[in-house]
């Protein structure tokens, strides 16, 4: 008689697990509708009036979290890359480093400035960017490095800031994943020039779409302000127009949004590094299925994803597609991540490339530690499922410590 619920056998979760998301209450009802009721719902066109909005509010908690004074609200993760990058004076015939083991835009946000990424390996220990192979990408074209914090897990960022001051450029760091994470005891995104994050509605903090930079000096926020606000400076006025730019304005129902969730978060983000350390002991002991490595220097650990390293060798060679689509009959569902390293979408495989920019010839583009993690190996919750209850998770476990006692089911 078969065990597992993919052959027919009962399943652990009668219904498949969820764990709602975003988490509101009426506290963000009234922060809204203190906006709306004003009439006001944009952050103001002179200096103090946006420094006094909600989202100039937000601005100074969010910065206050990660430990800067210098920060600047914009409507989405993909713009405040792009920005970020403008700010670093990145321009056609440039080339970028980029991971090649994240969402798109960590390399896709070059393109519209026609810059040209490069790609870097990930290691194959973290899943994040690798300091050799970001050096080893470095030439004479290179303007920037752009690294992400895969799945809120700090990359090694005392190699990788290394690796950037000695070669004189400027370090963006991609904090879509990573609302809260420490590195040292100081906040993520305050180790490179630029820090940028994504409030879109699956992360950690939401507004439904929007960002911030966090820049390392307030010179470095001027000029992300230029690029942010139709390409006005600070210091002129409001009909004044210096650069060629666009409008990357949130709204302040948007920021007053993100203040009331920024409430929430501290406590939001104590359950989930709580329910990190019950989750990964509890893996650990079944075996094949091991979280990330512990690391001392990472003092606070945010989260978009729940990362798990998938052995298809301690599963009887069973495969991990294998092994999710059991976990799914389970009634739960391990996801993969974005499934495939970017050096392999179509976007870049198919682009044409002048010859001299020989590091940027996708289609023999390999990353081979990249396209193995994603093609055998990530396996991931959602941050939301460290939200859960003890009891819930206890029985996450067992969907898994199941499959494996049965694993002879799936061969």
């Amino acid at each position: 008689m078969a065990v597992l619920a993919i052959n027919g056998g009962p399943k652990v979760f009668e219904q498949p697990i969820h764990a709602p998301w975003p988490e509101f209450d009426q506290r963000d009802e009234e922060a809204l509708l203190k906006v709306f009721r004003s009439g006001n719902w944009w952050r103001g066109g002179t200096i103090e009036s946006q420094a006094a909005s909600e989202c100039g509010k937000f601005e100074r908690a969010f910065g206050a979290l990660h430990g800067t004074e210098h920060a600047l609200a914009v409507f989405n993760g993909t713009v405040a890359v792009e920005c970020a990058l403008r700010a670093c004076g990145v321009g056609p015939g440039y080339e970028v480093i980029v991971p090649a083991l994240s969402f798109v835009v960590s390399a896709s946000a070059a393109l519209p400035l026609g810059a040209y990424p490069v790609f870097a390996d990930a290691d194959p220990d973290t899943f994040q960017p690798d300091a050799d192979s970001i050096e080893a990408a470095i030439t004479p074209r290179t303007k920037a490095i752009v690294i992400v914090h895969f799945g809120g897990y700090p990359a090694d960022l005392d190699r990788i800031t290394a690796v950037a001051q000695k070669h004189n450029l400027p370090l963006i760091e991609d904090c879509a994943h990573a609302q809260g994470s420490q590195w040292r005891g100081r906040g993520v995104g305050t180790y490179g020039d630029y820090g940028t994050f994504s409030f879109q509605q699956s992360k950690s903090i939401t507004s439904g779409e929007g960002g911030i930079i966090l820049c390392k000096t307030a010179e470095h926020r001027s000029r992300a302000y230029r690029y942010h606000n139709l390409g006005r400076l600070e210091s002129l006025g409001f009909y004044d127009f210096e650069l060629l730019s666009s409008n990357l304005r949130l709204t302040d129902l948007q920021g007053a949004l993100l203040n009331s969730q920024l409430e929430k978060f501290p406590q939001q983000m104590a359950r989930r590094m709580e329910n990190y350390a019950f989750l990964s002991a509890e893996l650990r002991k079944i075996g094949g299925v091991d979280p990330l490595p512990a690391d001392d220097r990472i003092t606070r650990h945010g989260f978009y994803y729940y990362i798990f390293k998938y052995d298809a060798a301690q599963f009887g060679g069973v495969h991990r597609e294998k092994f999710r689509e059991a976990l799914a009959a389970e009634g739960l569902n391990v996801t993969r991540a974005y499934g495939r390293s970017i050096n392999e979408y179509p976007l870049f495989r198919n682009m044409k490339v002048p010859a001299e920019y020989t590091k940027s010839q996708y289609a023999s583009v390999r990353m081979p530690v990249s396209e193995d993690a994603c093609a055998n190996r990530i396996c991931t919750f959602s941050h939301t499922m460290l939200l859960l209850d003890r009891p819930a998770l206890t029985k996450v476990v067992e969907a898994i410590a199941k499959v494996k006692a049965n694993i002879g089911e799936l061969k």
